[in-house]
């Protein structure tokens, strides 16, 4: 019984651990070594919208390679609402409105309604594509380097809020 309590308390340590590695096969499918880079709760007009979790290689962000983020969801919110706002900070990045448009439709077609609790995690893969699972289940994927880079920076680039920003990273 000591023994077994003990190594419970070894298993949650490490766990919590700052670098403690990607909890999720389908994250480690598609980014070797994952471990986590840092963490950090969203929140928009007092409201908690989710708390988010940064993976990389080695606990190492590097924006031209694999990286997984992973949303856990503190509310209901519909799949259309996550793609418009998503629409609306890449609009902020500069990008033109027939790419926009296209990569609307593309989200619209990937994003579902998520109940408080649930989870979608984002992955960059070696190739640039943007993979999404619900849970452990893949909803789709976008093959264009250009949008992964321009859905990521909603959260990890220059434009993204950046104390939340700081925290993904570790700082």
């Amino acid at each position: 019984m000591l023994r077994r309590n003990f190594m419970l308390s070894v298993m949650a340590v490490t766990l919590s651990a700052p670098n403690a590695q990607a909890e999720t096969p389908d994250i480690l499918k598609h980014v070797p070594e994952a471990r986590k880079v840092g963490a950090g709760r969203y929140s928009h007009l007092g409201f908690d919208i989710f708390d988010a979790t940064l993976y990389a290689p080695q606990s190492r962000y590097n924006a031209a390679g694999p990286f997984a983020l992973k949303l856990e969801y503190l509310r209901n919110i519909k799949g259309k609402t996550i793609t418009d706002n998503s629409v609306k900070e890449i609009q902020k990045q500069g990008v033109s409105a027939d790419k926009l448009n296209r990569w609307r439709d593309q989200m619209a077609a990937i994003f579902p309604d998520v109940a408080k609790g649930a989870s979608i995690t984002g992955i960059r893969d070696a190739s640039g594509h943007a993979l999404f699972y619900s849970g452990d289940k893949l909803i789709g994927t976008i093959k264009d380097a250009e949008f992964s880079r321009a859905f990521f920076n909603i959260w990890l680039g220059p434009k993204a809020p950046q104390t939340f920003r700081d925290k993904l990273l570790g700082a």
